[in-house]
C-alpha cells in the first residue's frame, strides 16, 4: 500500500464509519496519546521497566499503526500529501544530514 492509498483508505473509513474527522486539536491530542502508548510498549520491552498485566498483550506494531492512522487523519484534514511531504523529508535528509551522523563522535563510539 502506498501513502496515497493509505490516505484514501483512511478518508473512506472516516466518511463511511467515523462520520467526520475530529478537529485538528482533538487529533493532535489523540496523536500524543498514541505516541505515549508506543513509548509505554518500548519502555516495557527495551528498558528496565517490567510489564504490567494489562500491557502484556499489547503489540508495538499495533501501537505504531495507531500513530500512523492519526498522522494520516491530520494530513488528510489539513490537505497534506504525505507522499510529497515524505519525499521532501527524505531529500532533506539526503542533503542536509548526509554526513552529520557519520561525523558524530557519539555515534562512532557505539560502532566499535
Amino acid at each position: 500500500m502506498t501513502l496515497a492509498e493509505a490516505q484514501q483508505q483512511v478518508d473512506t473509513w472516516i466518511r463511511e464509519v467515523g462520520v467526520r474527522y475530529f478537529s485538528e486539536l482533538t487529533n493532535l491530542a489523540q496523536l500524543v496519546e498514541e505516541v505515549g502508548e508506543v513509548a509505554r510498549v518500548i519502555s516495557r520491552q527495551y528498558s528496565e521497566q517490567s510489564f504490567k498485566p494489562s500491557d502484556r498483550d499489547v503489540e508495538l506494531a499495533d501501537e505504531l499503526a495507531d500513530v500512523l492512522f492519526v498522522v494520516i487523519c491530520l494530513a488528510n484534514q489539513t490537505g497534506v500529501d504525505l507522499t510529497q511531504a515524505f519525499e521532501r523529508s527524505l531529500q532533506k535528509k539526503r542533503t542536509r544530514d548526509r554526513d552529520r551522523h557519520r561525523t558524530n563522535p557519539k555515534l562512532k563510539e557505539n560502532r566499535e
